[in-house]
């Protein structure tokens, strides 16, 4: 019987595979690490070719470690980073390595190379910049590809596809160019709410006037849930797979995670507009939904049906958060290479550190925790990180001291999110956390205790995974629509729930967060 689903997430250093039944349970996972070239300060390329392979090992192995056929799967979904992909009009890949290195085809998400670029748009002050927080992020795609018609000219001309990863992927599974409306509306300025999407003098003013054609981009796009067609032979023989198998609309993998976490409100919009997801990971995303459309300074979005039918989507976040804590391990005379070693010694040691000491631990340390600019809420890609409280000791508890006060402001950073996005209409309580930092206690219990939120673990090893199998699930008919994937679908979860005793010391964090900003700002102006 056809009614298995493979779940693909493609993320910053790895592609993941996970084989679900049509009610949410994984039968099986694998992964497989992915190559990034980092030529330059703020470059990050990929090689797009890598990462399709990647995924071919890691759905092979996936279905293995389930034990069945392929005749078995109905459905294949992927989610993505929101990297760019660009190829020439045959569909080889066109090099975006600033000395011509053809394998590296791809501007990896994180990467900041478009500062400039970005900064044009914003100074635009274009209307469609209203679903950007106002402000253009050199994360976007457009600011990446005006940066590839500036510095790479003859690249320019050869183009002929511009996809974002989680398209590319469904254009490589299935030969088709249909682009998901998660996708571009997320990261392309399409304005999904609007007929036709695309807003042409926008891409004029900034010198694109050529892109849809250029890039081969379509007028309309595809919903989640909806299929884009059935794997070609080649890709079923990559992957393992038959060529009866559907290809399901790509996702963003923090939409996906989302979906995953978040899809079993779908039908109770009162329910759902006072839950928020945390992606977390390298970096952080929230992700909130409205019934109405609700814009705000710093916020990504809102965005129409980018996820959940009928629903507005706005997301907020941090470019820095455990790449960050990665940074702190590495950086650091005590430290070394960031592994899940070191990792769990400094947690342990510093739970211990905290049971001796109490409140004083590292009290005198701050930190404002902008190592790759402010994505929210202050929406300033410009932004550096900031370290009060240093002395001369290089101990291995030193380095834990300021893993804590980095763990402490990477959730007062979440909290100054949710202060902005309860200015424009948002009433959030309960805190949905999913992605790698739900393996790290100190982070778990900070989310909870430092924003004042109801913290909901869910029941699953990967929720991201996860979500892209519900949208999967709809896009092959396992389930009718989003709502009935999400009821059938989702895991239950713990509940953590806000210690009242660390309330004062956190509002204090709070104050002396706020007032570390302001100081920032006072010297930058200088």
């Amino acid at each position: 019987m056809r009614d298995l689903i493979v779940a693909v997430d493609v993320g910053t250093g790895s592609a993941r595979a996970g084989i679900f039944d049509r009610h949410g349970k994984l039968l099986g996972r694998a992964e497989h690490p992915i190559a990034m070239n980092r030529p330059e300060e703020n470059h990050a390329e990929h090689d797009s070719e890598n990462i399709w392979a990647a995924t071919c090992i890691a759905v092979k192995a996936a279905r293995a470690k389930a034990g069945v056929p392929a005749e078995a799967i109905a459905v294949l979904g992927f989610d993505a980073t929101c990297s760019l992909v660009v190829r020439d009009r045959t569909g080889a890949p066109l090099s975006v390595n600033r000395k011509g290195d053809p394998r590296w085809d791809t501007i990896v998400w994180l990467d900041h190379r478009a500062l400039e670029q970005a900064d044009a748009c914003t100074a635009s002050g274009h209307p469609v910049l209203d679903h950007s927080g106002r402000v253009m992020s050199p994360e976007m795609q457009m600011p990446k590809l005006m940066w590839l018609k500036k510095n790479l000219p003859e690249q320019w001309q050869r183009s002929g596809y511009f996809f974002d990863l989680a398209d590319f992927l469904s254009w490589r599974a299935t030969g088709s160019t249909a682009r998901s409306r998660c996708t571009l509306a997320a990261k392309w300025n399409y304005l999904s709410h609007e007929e036709g999407g695309w807003q042409e003098g926008f891409l004029a003013e900034i010198g694109l006037e050529d892109l849809i054609g250029r890039g081969g981009l379509p007028r309309e796009t595809l919903a989640v849930g909806e299929a884009v067609g059935h794997l070609s032979a080649a890709a079923a023989a990559d992957l393992g797979l038959d060529g009866q198998c559907l290809v399901a609309s790509g996702l963003i993998d923090a939409y996906a995670g989302a979906i995953g976490v978040l899809a079993r409100f779908a039908d109770d919009s009162g329910k759902l507009e006072r839950q928020f997801a945390l992606i977390a990971g390298t970096s952080s995303c929230i992700v909130a939904f409205s019934p109405d459309m609700k814009p705000g300074f710093g916020m990504w979005g809102p965005y129409f049906e980018a996820a959940l039918p009928a629903s507005w989507l706005v997301e907020a976040g941090q470019s820095a958060t455990g790449a960050l804590l990665d940074h702190v391990v590495r950086s650091h005379g005590a430290g070394g290479e960031p592994d899940a070693e070191i990792h769990r010694r400094i947690i342990l040691r510093i739970q211990e550190l905290r049971a001796a000491e109490g409140d004083e631990f590292a009290a005198r340390l701050h930190v404002l925790p902008d190592f790759h600019g402010n994505r929210s809420p202050l929406a300033d890609p410009h932004a550096v990180g900031v370290i009060s409280g240093l002395t001369l000791d290089s101990s291995f508890d030193a380095l834990c001291r300021l893993y804590w006060r980095s763990c402490v402001a990477i959730a007062l950073g979440i909290r100054h999110v949710l202060e902005m996005m309860k200015e424009v209409g948002y009433h959030l309580d309960t805190l949905h956390v999913a992605g790698g930092h739900v393996r790290n206690p100190l982070l778990m219990e900070l989310y909870c205790d430092v924003t004042g939120c109801t913290v909901v673990v869910p029941e699953t090893s990967d929720a991201v995974l996860l979500g892209t199998a519900m949208a999967a699930a709809v896009a092959g008919s396992l389930h009718p629509d989003m709502c009935a994937a999400g009821a059938a679908m989702s895991p239950t979860g713990h509940r953590r729930f806000p210690d009242p005793a660390r309330k004062d010391s956190y509002d204090r964090d709070y104050r002396k967060f706020l007032s570390l900003h302001r100081h920032r700002a006072e010297l930058e102006a200088m």
